[in-house]
């Protein structure tokens, strides 16, 4: 299972690589956006933190498949690396995955159903990324949009690999990794949630007060 964060903001990756076991970054262009930056700027120091092995995944913004194309290919110029593309699954960005095939690897984006993750698999797509607090959010059922992606992508023996996105709560991370997603890319709030429980906490104050209690301010190592 991969675990991705989805941030651009430099100081929640820095912290993020440090602390937890990161496969990498995604982006999109409203997460770019949110640091007021230059956009090639930002993510070159993104690829400089994170190094060139990790996966960093970066949204086009053009709607016509040629131009989704150029794009792609001046992303991939300018930052390198384990680079991912990703695209809507738009009529256009489904051509434009075709058209990328073996050249630039791709994320379809904004998959909110199985048969557009289906679509974007057969067409090359190395990663599908649905969203499922948004899926939540419109009374449809996000884990299960998940687990009937993975299983088309099983039965159809498709290379693609599902990619989690959209959570506002740990339960909801939980189940598509039950699920069988691939991956799952969640932002610096939510790993920090993934890890917490106050039982956790309390367990550990009472381990500390039991040694105090008896060695006092003694190290194990003095």
């Amino acid at each position: 299972m991969l675990l991705l964060m989805d941030t651009a903001n430099i100081k929640e990756i820095k912290q993020s690589i440090e602390m937890y076991p990161i496969d990498g970054v995604t982006t999109n262009p409203s997460i770019i956006a949110k640091e007021k930056r230059d956009f090639i700027e930002l993510l070159k120091e993104i690829r400089d933190i994170i190094g060139y092995d990790k996966m960093l995944h970066v949204q086009v913004i053009s709607q016509k498949a040629d131009e989704i194309v150029e794009e792609a290919k001046y992303i991939n110029k300018e930052i390198g690396g384990n680079l991912y593309i990703k695209i809507p699954v738009i009529p256009e960005g489904i051509k434009a995955i075709k058209m990328l095939k073996g050249e630039i690897k791709t994320t379809a984006t904004a998959v909110f159903t199985p048969q557009q993750a289906l679509i974007a698999a057969k067409s090359g797509a190395d990663f599908v990324a649905p969203y499922v607090n948004r899926l939540d959010n419109i009374s449809a059922n996000g884990i299960k949009v998940v687990s009937n992606i993975v299983k088309l992508i099983n039965i159809y023996n498709f290379n693609t690999k599902v990619i989690a996105a959209s959570f506002k709560n740990v339960e909801q991370i939980y189940g598509v990794c039950m699920a069988g997603a691939h991956a799952i890319t969640v932002n610096y709030d939510m790993i920090n949630q993934m890890i917490f429980h106050p039982m956790t906490d309390w367990s550990v104050l009472q381990f500390v007060k039991d040694w105090e209690n008896f060695y006092g301010n003694k190290k194990i190592r003095t």
